[in-house]
């Protein structure tokens, strides 16, 4: 069990790079996490919506963890989204990624099959019974359609095993009465990850963020996390508007897959990934790359980072 009782700060939900050929590009995985770490964050999040989880071939997953594990040596937290529609298999990922070092998993609800609450409530149970470290749930109803209801995890709240929520459901009400309810226990790591209600919820008792933003911005992130928790709400407003103004960069007028795109190629303009993306998303396309570029330098993003470039070709481990 992982020794960890309290989970908190700016956990970044990682792009996943990956090559022409829809590989996973380990060269640039290296570079996006030793930038992340430059940036003063917790944590990764690894395959969760920002990383295109879905997506990536279920043949280097494993090999995923595995290099980024190794990458962060512990000085960042590792989450991981292990959600399969079959809960045999959802165990078996689960399993695998904490015996290959990761600190914590991360489930979304079944959703092929609609659940009742009851049925909710039995699957995320039997998950935290059978899993070999911590859990935290996640609710993103905008991918999955289904909306963990807050007396789910009323039920759940107090599992050895569960470590506490990721909430990406825009709706400031529901996380007021998700504070109300479970904010401030001890067990239970609250983390929002809307990034337009993200300072007042860190202002209202939020532990964290998991903030899509972070991947071209994380020292922005870590800024806000710090100024909130000693109080200086003026200091936070200007590190939440730096973030919603960057975010809005590649998420206005842009669906979510468009936005996916929309990040890789600023992180691209920043040398840090190449723009591909995994079908069925689609890259930008070269005036779109060109036109994001305008728009990036203008908040003087479209810069390379100090971040040590890797030849493009080298295994991420063979050079560390």
């Amino acid at each position: 069990m992982n020794k960890i009782t309290k989970f908190r700060g700016v956990v970044v939900p990682l792009v996943t790079p990956t090559t022409t050929y829809g590989g996973v590009d380990f060269a640039a995985l290296r570079r996006l996490i030793e930038f992340q770490i430059a940036g003063g964050i917790e944590g990764l999040l690894l395959l969760g919506t920002t990383g295109e989880g879905p997506c990536v071939p279920h043949s280097s997953w494993l090999l995923l963890v595995e290099r980024a594990v190794a990458i962060a040596r512990e000085r960042l937290q590792v989450y991981v989204n292990v959600t399969e529609q079959s809960f045999l298999d959802t165990i078996t990922t689960a399993q695998n990624v904490f015996a290959m070092g990761a600190d914590a998993i991360v489930a979304l609800p079944p959703f092929y099959f609609p659940p009742r609450p009851t049925e909710l409530t039995a699957w995320f149970r039997a998950l935290l019974d059978a899993s070999p470290g911590p859990v935290l749930l996640y609710n993103i109803p905008m991918t999955t359609r289904v909306s963990i209801p807050l007396d789910v995890i009323g039920e759940l709240v107090g599992h050895p095993r569960l470590v506490g929520l990721k909430d990406s459901e825009n709706d400031a009400q529901r996380h007021a009465e998700l504070l109300r309810r479970f904010g401030g226990r001890p067990d239970c790591s609250l983390f929002c990850g809307v990034g337009a209600l993200m300072a007042q919820d860190l202002k209202s008792g939020m532990d964290g963020i998991v903030p899509s933003v972070g991947n071209l911005i994380p020292d922005v992130c870590h800024r806000l996390c710090a100024a909130t928790q000693k109080g200086d709400w003026t200091e936070a407003t200007q590190h939440a508007d730096c973030m919603n103004a960057v975010a809005a960069l590649y998420q206005k007028d842009r669906t979510l897959a468009q936005s996916l795109a929309a990040i890789k190629g600023l992180l691209h303009l920043r040398g840090l990934c190449s723009p591909a993306v995994f079908p069925p998303l689609l890259p930008l396309s070269a005036p779109e790359l060109e036109s994001l570029r305008g728009e990036a330098e203008k908040l003087d993003l479209a810069l390379p980072t100090d971040v040590e470039l890797l030849p493009s070709g080298k295994d991420a481990l063979a050079v560390a």
